[in-house]
């Protein structure tokens, strides 16, 4: 009678371990579930420079100190386009 019931014992153990062991791990508690939030760019500061000088900047529009035309927006330097491996 032992033995039947040290046997049954073993075999539930090894069924229960054999199915534990196919669960997925859950990695990431319910507290952590939260939407990513994207950070919000801050506003660039607009420049004004003068096309004859580009090394004339402003903060607002104006005249040139150097040859007296008007200052122009400066575009934002663009950002270079990442290549793809393949």
């Amino acid at each position: 009678m032992k033995k039947v019931t040290l046997i049954a014992v073993a075999i539930l153990f090894s069924g229960a371990t054999v199915f534990a062991a196919g669960l997925p791990v859950k990695a990431v508690s319910d507290t952590t579930k939260t939407k990513k939030v994207k950070p919000v760019a801050k506003p660039e500061k607009v420049q004004y420079t003068c096309g004859m000088h580009p090394d004339v900047l402003s903060e607002k529009p104006g005249k040139c100190p150097k040859c007296g035309m008007e200052l122009v927006k400066k575009e934002p330097a663009k950002k270079k386009a990442e290549t793809m491996k393949m």
